[in-house]
């Protein structure tokens, strides 16, 4: 995901890239640190949506999905 955004820049949005598999069995901490480093490196400057991976999210945990929607409400906002 870093290298994509290094190579689009702002010229597309890309989105995703939170595996499945960590949804479903990381722990809350893992997730949140998971989402963190991928805000940090693909949220620069816009133009990045934290969601699932390309898979589904059928399985996961929904204390993975509170902390994904943590991560992305205390590292994801933009300076306005």
């Amino acid at each position: 995901m870093g290298r994509a955004k290094q190579i689009l820049g702002d010229r597309c949005c890309i989105s995703g890239n939170v595996p499945a598999s960590i949804l479903a069995a990381g722990s809350p901490q893992e997730v949140k640190e998971y989402c963190r480093k991928l805000i940090d490196s693909c949220g620069k400057g816009g133009g990045f949506i934290l969601a699932a991976g390309t898979n589904s999210v059928e399985g996961a945990k929904i204390e993975n999905l509170r902390a994904m929607v943590e991560a992305a409400n205390e590292y994801g906002v933009y300076a306005k």
